[in-house]
């Protein structure tokens, strides 16, 4: 059986490592990645087209010059890209924090494992916790990185707006706004960062006690030796 200090550390663990798992499954089903204020022209009106959505859906509106407000609009963000680099970029996220969300349920596994037993498997242990831990933060901040790419170089709201317009417009400027959904990922990455310090306090301490109890006899005081 496991110590209670053991116990105790890993249990600590398995809690981060628990809501890293449900921030990732949040973030992935909400739809407030972003939000945009896009501005199209022509030679008549002016539009503005309000977008909010996520990696699987979203809804638009617009608000055209005079005061004219059109209905707010559900659609399918992968049926309204053309663009194959827009698209493969939204594809990408979605399976890197698919990733993610193993790497973090493995990590989870592993820590409710060592906080009631003591694995026999060298990697079943604290760098098992390491490796899942680490890989569940590299993906997440990877997924973060691509996503405004997406926006900035693939012009993704963009594309998104036009397919909300009844015919085709000149576009002026864009707003973003990213939202809750997007910055959940910098809180998972902390998450995986916190049960990493933990596991390693509880390992570096572990070693520094067996290193004490393996210290040599000369090293030991002159009245504790006995001849």
């Amino acid at each position: 059986m496991p110590t209670r200090k053991k116990t105790v550390m890993f249990a600590s663990a398995f809690l981060t490592c628990v809501c890293s798992f449900a921030l990732v499954c949040v973030a992935l089903a909400t739809q407030h990645w972003m939000s945009s204020e896009v501005r199209f022209s022509d030679a008549n009106s002016n539009v503005t087209v309000s977008l909010t959505y996520g990696l699987f859906s979203g809804t638009c509106e617009q608000f055209i010059t005079g005061g004219l407000q059109v209905p707010e609009k559900v659609f399918q963000v992968a049926d309204n890209l053309s663009s194959t680099e827009a698209k493969s970029t939204i594809t990408a996220i979605i399976v890197i924090l698919v990733l993610s969300l193993l790497s973090s349920l493995l990590s989870s596994g592993f820590t409710c494992t060592n906080a009631v037993s003591n694995p026999y498997q060298t990697f079943l242990g604290p760098i098992g916790v390491y490796t899942w831990n680490s890989l569940c933060g590299i993906f997440t901040l990877i997924a973060m990185i691509l996503f405004p790419v997406n926006i900035e170089e693939n012009g993704l709201s963009v594309e998104l707006a036009l397919t909300c317009l009844p015919i085709q417009q000149t576009h002026d400027k864009s707003v973003h706004s990213y939202g809750y959904s997007y910055w959940i990922m910098l809180l998972i990455i902390f998450l995986n960062i916190a049960s990493i310090i933990i596991i390693y306090c509880y390992d570096h301490a572990r070693y520094s006690k067996k290193k004490e109890q393996e210290r040599p006899i000369e090293n030991a005081p002159k009245d504790v030796i006995l001849f």
